[in-house]
């Protein structure tokens, strides 16, 4: 199979990329990536993939990239995705995520692309209650409370837009939060290992018992493997692993993880402008129709993910100190 992944420099789409390489060496994959701050070449080196520099809002330039590689499928990655800065300013975000996901399926219809799909984020459903005992199914409703999840919603929209209207074959997955290497390190977990390793405290939000849903990147990819391969054109799969954990649970793994004292490592700041409080994804169709299951124990893979960071300072001390 002949493969485009775009927004592939980036942390999940890397990581997807370093997975499909390994589990299907045969394959052709091409990395479509505007390389702004947050793609980064060095997610991708020492892999046999090809590298065309692009922004998916460009639909000229997208097509022809798609034409030359005669991509069998197109992933899409590519997003604008950190809260905090769609708060300051959300205008990049609705161009990105909402006109880029328009744009990449114009490019995908145009070039024949016989499969599209588009990773999305649990965030387009809002939020539930701490105390809810329910969880977000894929017929969920669209409530939205943040810009960044608005335009994650609005791209949601246009993909299945295009699969009604055009027939495009596209499927969406909505995840629960990923950690792993290679992730930028302006969101957590990055930011608290990163602080930790630097000798800086730890920033929580005051609300830091609002919890998340977390996932391995690894099995995010895995999952996305079997949609790619098996998921019926038009649907939606909810991606998550029922492990909740609250900001401070985190903070309090990696002090743990580098033998540090709580009291020290940790500050408590200001909470931030439409700060959701918690996450749950229903993610029983992936599993059933599919086959798929996380694989990794949350405190293996992420004791994995702070000895990445130890072990990498190269690789993410020039993107801390901007």
């Amino acid at each position: 199979m002949r493969i485009m992944v775009s927004g592939g420099a980036g942390f999940i789409g890397s990581n997807f990329v370093h997975y499909w390489t390994e589990q299907h060496p045969g394959d052709t994959v091409v990395v479509y990536d505007k390389l702004t701050y947050a793609g980064n070449p060095a997610n991708l080196v020492g892999l046999d993939v090809e590298m065309v520099i692009g922004d998916i809002t460009d639909t000229e330039h997208l097509t022809r990239a798609l034409r030359a590689a005669r991509a069998d499928c197109l992933i899409n990655f590519a997003a604008e995705s950190d809260n905090s800065r769609a708060v300051r300013d959300a205008r990049p975000f609705a161009v990105s995520n909402v006109l880029g996901a328009q744009s990449l399926c114009e490019a995908a219809l145009r070039s024949e692309v016989p499969r599209v799909h588009h990773v999305s984020t649990c965030e387009v459903f809002g939020d539930l209650a701490l105390d809810d005992p329910s969880a977000f199914t894929e017929d969920s409703p669209y409530r939205p409370n943040t810009p960044y999840a608005a335009s994650k919603a609005g791209a949601d929209h246009f993909v299945l837009a295009y699969g009604r209207t055009h027939g495009l074959a596209v499927t969406i997955s909505r995840s629960a939060n990923n950690y792993g290497p290679r992730q930028y390190p302006e969101k957590n977990p990055p930011l608290f290992i990163t602080d930790a390793l630097r000798g800086r405290r730890m920033t929580l939000y005051t609300n830091h018992h609002y919890r998340r849903e977390w996932m391995a990147v690894a099995d995010h990819a895995a999952a996305l493997d079997l949609i790619l391969r098996n998921g019926a054109a038009g649907r939606t799969y909810n991606i998550g692993t029922g492990d909740e954990r609250s900001a401070m649970d985190m903070a309090l793994f990696v002090a743990r993880t580098l033998g540090l004292d709580r009291e020290q490592a940790i500050r408590i700041v200001a909470d931030r402008p439409g700060h959701d409080r918690r996450y749950l994804l229903d993610s029983s169709a992936v599993r059933a129709e599919l086959g798929w299951a996380p694989s990794t124990p949350f405190a293996q893979g992420m004791a994995a993910t702070v000895r990445w960071y130890q072990q990498n300072a190269e690789w993410w001390e020039p993107l801390a100190a901007r």
